[in-house]
């Protein structure tokens, strides 16, 4: 995800669909919990003790007669998300009601939240400024041990990841190319932090840092200068859709107090700044030829935050042997980046991908 959704995913809850109350009382097998990883280095060379990773399923494991896992579904989530994203009205009525293409009846989902967000460790739960600086190396591995050693599953029928998680599909997909059937991912490239992306993001982060009340990290109460920024930074969205909610001078500076408002009271600078600089190690190109899934990348034409006139994708594809590009319109359903959010805008693609899959070893 680039920094443009940094700046503005936290004051966009008045975009989003609302979360879903109470997600036990409505999905099978549903189930929350922790894996803790000690003596974990990270790629840094730093270390921690212990490192956290919280979870949420729903379904239950199906094992074929070989005892491999033949149902497992992976859901990894954008920037400042968490697994409980997926439990919005438009995801989770979409994807995981019956007959529809997660059913629980039918899968088991596994919806991690990363490293550095949700009830994940991360640098607000104590260790602030002094918190190791962790890459997508540390979180793709972190979730992987999960998922394995954790869960104790063997196989994944599917990944789909949402902006940083789309990201992170393309990674699973290289480092462990026997593990999934097919992976898609939605609101990313597969491509280098570069160009704008790089600047905007540094900018972002050194905005932070030049906080007076920074203190290298080791404050008593979060600096917020880079919050005023963040509330008025709503490049992510649809501009029709700000428009329809900002139509007027008046209404423009009523929302940006409104967002301005909800973000002072929420959020922890070391937490921003180390989702900021976690992409920097993101370079999957040159190991794209690696991937043996089937691959499917969704993107919205005005996403800006990964502008479809760049080629990179294009040129990306040209190296994957399984690969489809999606690049869907607008409409007046659209979100821009945040298309994702409305599986019904991609479900269709969904339900063709997963019908072309390889049939799973009975």
């Amino acid at each position: 995800m680039p920094v443009r959704a940094l700046i503005a995913t936290a004051l966009l809850t008045a975009t989003f669909p609302a979360l879903a109350q109470e997600p036990s009382a409505h999905w099978p097998g549903y189930r929350e919990g922790d894996y803790v990883v000690t003596h974990y280095a990270f790629s840094s060379g730093e270390t921690m003790p212990e490192v956290k990773l919280h979870y949420r399923t729903i379904g239950s494991a199906q094992r074929n007669a070989a005892g491999q896992v033949v149902n497992a579904v992976l859901l990894l989530q954008g920037n400042n998300g968490t697994g409980a994203n997926w439990f919005r009205a438009s995801l989770a009525d979409e994807l995981f009601k019956p007959d529809q293409p997660l059913d629980p009846a039918k899968y088991y989902v596994i919806m991690p939240d990363a490293l550095g967000r949700g009830g994940s460790s991360k640098p607000s739960d104590g260790l602030k400024g002094e918190f190791p600086h962790y890459r997508y190396h540390d979180m793709v591995d972190l979730a992987h041990r999960l998922v394995t050693d954790g869960l104790k599953v063997d196989h994944l029928r599917l990944v789909i990841g949402s902006s940083l998680g789309c990201m992170q599909q393309f990674l699973w997909a290289e480092w462990y190319p026997d593990l999934m059937d097919g992976t898609i991912g939605m609101s990313c490239q597969p491509a280098e932090i570069s160009g704008l992306n790089y600047m905007m993001r540094h900018a972002a982060a050194e905005l932070i840092r030049h906080d007076p009340a920074w203190h290298n990290g080791n404050y008593d109460k979060s600096p917020t200068l880079y919050k005023y920024a963040e509330a008025g930074s709503d490049v992510m969205e649809s501009p029709a859709r700000v428009q329809e909610e900002a139509p007027t001078m008046q209404a423009a500076k009523a929302l940006y107090d409104k967002r301005l408002a909800a973000s002072l009271k929420n959020g922890d600078a070391n937490n921003t700044l180390f989702e900021i600089e976690s992409i920097y190690d993101y370079s999957p190109e040159a190991d794209l030829p690696k991937i043996k899934a089937q691959v499917m990348l969704i993107n919205n034409v005005e996403d800006f935050a990964d502008p479809p006139t760049l080629g990179t994708v294009e040129r990306a594809f040209k190296t994957i042997a399984h690969g489809t590009y999606v690049l869907t319109p607008y409409s007046e359903a659209t979100h821009g980046h945040f298309s994702h959010y409305y599986a019904a805008i991609w479900k269709p693609y969904l339900e063709k991908f997963m019908a072309g899959l390889p049939p799973t070893v009975p």
